[in-house]
């Protein structure tokens, strides 16, 4: 029997799907070729991008861009799970934000996508004892991003942070599979106590902005966190809650808030 040959856009439709947009990117503005190129084409896989992308952005006099291109191409060539992350979160950026119509976009320009592939790369690290180099990616993020993510915290995939300014998540918060927040989230500790003290989302929880959820507490699967509100208390599964402090006003909504990104709150609550 002859063997039959895959495609690229078989085998990887995101990166072949990218690689589609940004060909035609090129040919409609030339001006970017340059750009493009050099964080897309020039590369053969989206690992590779990643790489490049993360250690363009990141690099200081402190550190090098090619120090720090070393260090993601090792930590994607060692844990195939960080780019099948990358893939999901291209995917739910694509799907949740009415901003974005290309996949090409979030690789580009969007610095919620990027800044959760540098949190990706320093969980790898932190997981590997490489701690004091966590940090220092960590510290990179929140200065050229303005997100501060801990490299201990956990984070799922198929995340979608919308604007990302101001976003802080604590060291021992868990971030469930096909959450959405917008700027200005926090996920942070009550005071200066240790241990176990940040909060758990669960997942398809949809997260508005300025939103703050303190201590250890857990949000279930699919609730909605209105805008501004501030969550002292457990939330149980598909409810949506609002207010300071927040309270439950009512049912999700819907199966699944984070996808239908859907922040109205029914007049009748």
């Amino acid at each position: 029997m002859a063997e039959t040959r895959k495609t690229l856009a078989e085998l990887d439709p995101v990166w072949s799907r990218i690689r589609e947009e940004a060909m035609t990117a090129v040919a409609e503005e030339p001006l970017l070729g340059g750009l493009v190129h050099a964080c897309v084409l020039h590369h053969e896989s989206l690992e590779k991008a990643l790489a490049y992308r993360m250690a363009q952005k990141l690099a200081s006099g402190e550190m090098s861009e090619q120090l720090l291109r070393e260090i993601a191409d090792a930590a994607y060539a060692a844990d195939a799970a960080l780019g099948q992350a990358a893939r999901a979160d291209i995917v739910a950026v694509n799907e949740r934000d009415p901003a974005c119509h290309r996949f090409i976009q979030p690789l580009l320009y969007f610095k919620g996508f990027q800044a959760i592939q540098a949190y990706r790369v320093a969980h790898w690290l932190w997981k590997q004892q490489r701690r004091d180099l966590a940090y220092f990616i960590q510290m990179r993020m929140s200065e050229h991003f303005g997100v501060d993510i801990h490299p201990a915290a956990q984070i799922g995939q198929g995340i979608m942070i919308d604007h990302a300014h101001s976003i802080v998540i604590g060291e021992t918060a868990v971030v469930g599979d096909n959450v959405s927040m917008l700027h200005a989230v926090t996920l942070g500790g009550t005071g200066k106590c240790k241990g176990d003290r940040h909060p758990k989302i669960g997942d398809g929880v949809l997260i508005g902005a300025g939103a703050k959820v303190l201590g250890n507490i857990r949000v279930g699967n699919c609730c909605r966190i209105a805008a501004g509100s501030v969550v002292l208390r457990d939330v149980p599964p598909c409810s949506t809650v609002a207010g300071v402090p927040a309270r439950i006003v009512g049912e999700a909504g819907c199966d699944h808030p984070s996808v239908e990104m859907d922040q109205l709150i029914d007049d009748q609550v």
